[in-house]
């Protein structure tokens, strides 16, 4: 029969694709790690892992060995003093997320869902890429542009606004452009294009060429700030542009959706703390879907600005 350890072994090793990134999480030693999957293949009498170029994936084997793990984990998260009972789902949650969504939906998302399970622990890296192909750590990925990942869910979320933006200031200094061809003369912030890795939030390049870039950055807070302190014309998501009133839209036709999806592996959905995660996203999601697109206030935090002000 194989042991309890082994099996919560393997599921580390399902979660992050390498016995080293295991290893970290369980803090063992890759040697160890390597061990006791090979002592549970012997006793399965199989191969639980098939070696792929983006890390070590299941074999169907090996996905109902970590089934059966994630009842073995579920069964020792019940046993708590009386007095813990009642606290709901605990255990971490580690999410890449867009630095927007982030802040603005899946912060407080979570922070509502632990309202209810205080021992669930939510880690939220803000990054903005595509979707990986290895395991790396993380339980679910929120993206931009539909992924194109292999032996995972993919959940469409809901979609949201970028348009052009100028501070107050940087108008009394330039004259508000009227026209497309005004905005091409102006300075653009926005992400560096060298490093950006996901092909839809290229399309203001192309339906603004050549904008000579001003302040660009990896994180859209750094957009939006950039932009209140006059440093050019910004590509801004208008959820986030909405809360600053010195900000002006301008050309409100010049705007483009994106969506945003949610990727998680099946394995991982079925642990209880991930699968309460999710739901709390695409929940929040749906509900701050015209927050999103820029045609409501925001649901989470009370508004403090009228819908039309500043749009020029």
């Amino acid at each position: 029969m194989p042991s309890a350890q082994d099996l919560l072994i393997l599921r580390a090793v399902a979660k992050t694709g390498y016995f080293s990134e295991a290893a970290k999480e369980l803090d063992l030693n890759h040697t160890t790690v390597s061990r006791r999957i090979a002592a549970l293949e012997k006793i399965l009498g199989s191969h639980v892992l098939v070696r792929t170029s983006g890390g070590w994936q299941l074999t169907d084997l090996g996905r109902r060995a970590v089934a059966a793990a994630d009842r073995v984990a579920e069964a020792v998260a019940t046993l708590t003093s009386e007095s813990h009972a009642d606290r709901g789902i605990s255990g971490v949650v580690r999410l890449s997320a867009t630095d927007g969504i982030s802040a603005y939906v899946i912060a407080p998302a979570v922070a509502e869902l632990r309202k209810v399970n205080p021992d669930l622990n939510v880690e939220i890296v803000a990054t903005t890429r595509r979707a990986s192909q290895i395991r790396t750590g993380l339980d679910l990925e929120i993206v931009v542009g539909e992924p194109q990942v292999q032996r995972a869910e993919v959940i469409e979320l809901g979609e949201y606004e970028l348009g052009l933006f100028a501070s107050r200031g940087w108008l009394e200094q330039n004259e508000a452009p009227r026209q497309l061809e005004d905005v091409l003369r102006s300075p653009l912030v926005y992400f560096i294009d060298s490093m950006l890795q996901v092909d839809d939030l290229d399309t203001p390049r192309k339906i603004l060429p050549g904008m000579r870039d001003s302040v660009t950055s990896t994180n859209v807070f750094v957009h939006v700030y950039a932009t209140r302190a006059g440093a050019g014309i910004g590509f801004l998501p208008t959820f986030m542009a909405a809360e600053h009133p010195d900000l002006v839209r301008l050309l409100p036709e010049v705007q483009q959706r994106l969506t945003y999806w949610l990727v998680v592996r099946p394995e991982n959905l079925q642990q209880p703390a991930v699968a309460a995660v999710v739901n709390a996203i695409r929940e929040s999601v749906k509900v701050a879907q015209p927050f999103l697109r820029g045609e409501g206030p925001n649901p989470f935090l009370p508004s403090t600005y009228p819908a039309d002000s500043r749009k020029t």
